[in-house]
């Protein structure tokens, strides 16, 4: 009997002229308003548990960093409740450990620890922002699907997630929602 392996999904946010990070990975313009029913709706129900977060040393530190925080608690506090209680996995060659709540630190190739991931059982792995590591994976056909929040501003600078991808990819359209706020949500997968 075969068994289905987890799937590994990139989840990002974009501008409209492509950039997931401005200048210095800046992401204020990635905002939402905690009265914007319509989009707090999508999001909640996009975050409900069903995966296992991944992430590169950079955006581990930067949600690590805000997350657990009293800031985070008083901005969006059902998400700083679930950001802090999802299981979580970093990638990262210096990080000595990841303290963060239930984060696992992987220091092994990131290519051959992923395979490992994926043919284990459990919930599907979830690339929030790590750019890095959405290069490299996407590259080698790990990556089963791509979901991006496309908002209307564009910001003249930054880093897309496919800066150093050596061969043309292509993806098909598997879903797409438009929003009130102008956001749109794309989902994508292997062409």
């Amino acid at each position: 009997m075969e068994t289905n392996n987890r799937r590994l999904i990139v989840f990002n946010q974009m501008t409209l002229d492509g950039y997931f990070t401005g200048e210095n990975d800046d992401i204020s313009w990635a905002h939402h308003s905690p009265g914007d029913v319509e989009w707090n709706t999508f999001v909640s129900g996009n975050m409900t548990g069903e995966g296992v977060l991944v992430f590169g040393r950079k955006t581990y530190e930067m949600m690590a960093g805000f997350w657990p925080s009293p800031m985070a608690k008083e901005y969006d506090p059902i998400m700083a409740k679930q950001m802090n209680e999802f299981e979580k996995v970093v990638f990262s060659r210096t990080l000595s450990n990841a303290t963060w709540n239930n984060t696992r630190l992987i220091k092994g190739d990131l290519v051959e620890e992923i395979k490992k991931l994926k043919k284990e059982e459990g919930r599907d792995l979830v690339i929030l922002g790590s750019g890095s590591i959405v290069n490299q994976l996407v590259q080698v056909g790990l990556i089963d699907e791509i979901q991006i929040v496309l908002f209307p501003v564009a910001i003249g600078k930054g880093r897309t997630m496919f800066n150093d991808i050596s061969k043309p990819l292509n993806f098909k359209t598997k879903s797409c929602r438009s929003f009130k706020n102008g956001n749109i949500f794309i989902c994508y997968e292997n062409a």
